[in-house]
């Protein structure tokens, strides 16, 4: 079997993708959550269930007060990263995130 030869690497430049998303030709996905969806996915996609079922029997048995300290240093990664997000869903403005 003969593999066409492809550049796995290759990479769109923002000028494309900016025309690929003013194209009228091409279906394109409409944007319809709103702040609320968004931040309530995003919390929920942190936090998850788990969380909230282990975390207390851990801090009861192994941790210490300073459990807080850690939630609270983890908050300031996830917000970092989220910021981090923010600026790249401003700086190219279409559908499919980093996955384009």
């Amino acid at each position: 079997m003969i593999f066409k030869e492809t550049n796995l690497f290759a990479k769109k430049s923002i000028a494309g993708l900016l025309q690929e998303a003013t194209d009228t030709n091409t279906p394109s996905l409409e944007r319809t959550l709103g702040l609320f969806a968004l931040i309530s996915l995003g919390i929920g996609s942190i936090i998850g269930a788990g969380i909230f079922a282990i975390t207390g029997q851990v801090a009861a048995n192994h941790t210490g007060p300073a459990i807080v300290l850690s939630f609270i240093f983890a908050a300031i990664g996830c917000a970092c990263v989220g910021l981090c997000y923010a600026e790249f869903a401003s700086l190219i403005p279409v559908a499919g995130s980093a996955y384009t």
